[in-house]
């Protein structure tokens, strides 16, 4: 709409001094003919806006002149007020700033949109956190987003995982990610992307050298070639595997895009069968979000590190809600080391290697260990589940 495109050409010239024609065209997908007759039209409303020709010409408003019109949407409103979700304004101590924003948004809205943006607030939560994450460590971003917002050189003592020593770095930042509740750094160090988690940073300081960035990278750029490689990292192990069907969902959630077949949903439980417990669905995906312990083959995308497994789920016996759900399906997953499929274990009897026999080899080693580690020749054929009193009759 016509109306539409006013208000955007006027709120892009109040945030800078001269804005060329043609990129205003560019912006907002008209020509540039449509651009001046939109000026004529903001001129003839008493807008001040006026047109330089040249070079070094463009569109502009008198110095000084602002409008409150903030031009929002009912649609647009809601979504403020939806997704300022807590978390990430804290970390970068901008809670009180965030109050103060919306405050101020609220009383600049058309007074038919204000019922709509203050429910949205009311009846949308967004928790960005994993289930059981528990405490956070503590995180202090200050120097971090200096560097970030000064361009400078960031000096960093950093801690990879696995590692009790810190190693230090003179990196070159693009700029801080909040990725499922964790910030990271995204710097370049020697020329290379590469990730840093913020709370494993022991110290970093702010050089007084300008930060040297790859020409024409930003940050979503860097943080996408990151992702793609901890996300799409080639596959050297295929396993094949079978499941069953009461479990599908959970493996699902646990090993997400390393499953390399497509497998079948559950069916609807019939009238006689026992349909799902919400709150132990909700228990199930807190598991499968919950990390897991040192010998995990996944590890934080940080620093190029690898990141092929899972995290900690159920490992209890399964629901009998029908003899559908006691089938077995057969997927395929791949990983880029043997070891990586230790994750399986998890799943008991549940979930059978069925090939490669190097793998199977990996399993059957590893749950020989856990024997040796638990196992008792008094309990020997004992139920896991039974009670200690039990046991001692």
């Amino acid at each position: 709409m016509k109306s539409d495109r006013l208000l955007s050409i006027l709120l892009l010239l109040q945030t800078r001094a001269r804005v060329p024609a043609a990129e205003l065209a560019e912006r907002l997908e008209v020509s540039v003919r449509t651009i001046y007759r939109d000026v004529e039209s903001l001129s003839a409303a008493g807008v001040p806006v006026y047109a330089e020709r040249g070079r070094h010409g463009g569109i502009s408003l008198l110095p000084g002149y602002r409008t409150d019109v903030t031009g929002l949407t009912s649609h647009e409103a809601r979504a403020l007020f939806a997704l300022t979700a807590p978390g990430s304004h804290s970390a970068l101590g901008l809670d009180g700033a965030l109050r103060s924003a919306l405050r101020k948004v609220m009383v600049a809205l058309p007074a038919p949109h204000r019922p709509t943006a203050e429910l949205a607030s009311r009846r949308i939560l967004i928790d960005p956190d994993r289930w059981m994450s528990g405490p956070r460590p503590t995180v202090d971003l200050e120097a971090l987003e200096t560097a970030v917002f000064t361009d400078r050189r960031l000096r960093l003592r950093y801690r990879h995982s696995g590692a009790t020593r810190s190693h230090t770095y003179t990196v070159d930042p693009y700029g801080l990610v909040a990725k499922a509740g964790t910030w990271y750094l995204v710097a370049d160090r020697g020329g290379t992307p590469r990730l840093f988690r913020a709370d494993r940073i022991a110290t970093a300081t702010v050089t007084d050298a300008p930060a040297r960035r790859r020409p024409g990278v930003e940050l979503a750029d860097a943080w996408e070639s990151l992702r793609r490689e901890v996300e799409e990292r080639p596959v050297a192990v295929r396993v094949r595997a079978r499941v069953r069907r009461s479990r599908l969902d959970m493996l699902v959630r646990i090993v997400g895009s390393l499953l390399a077949t497509r497998v079948e949903v559950l069916p609807e439980p019939g009238p006689d069968r026992q349909g799902p417990d919400p709150v132990a669905d909700a228990r199930g995906d807190a598991q499968a979000d919950a990390p897991v312990g040192a010998d995990a083959e996944r590890s934080d995308p940080v620093d190029g590190a690898s990141a092929v497994g899972a995290s900690a789920a159920d490992v209890g016996d399964a629901h009998d809600v029908g003899d559908a759900y006691d089938e077995w399906v057969t997927v395929e997953i791949g990983y880029t080391v043997a070891g990586a499929a230790r994750q399986l274990l998890q799943f008991g009897t549940d979930v059978e290697v069925l090939d490669p026999p190097e793998v199977r080899a990996v399993l059957a080693a590893t749950a020989a260990r856990i024997t040796d580690l638990y196992g008792d020749d008094d309990l020997a054929g004992e139920s896991v589940g039974e009670p200690a009193g039990e046991r001692a009759q």
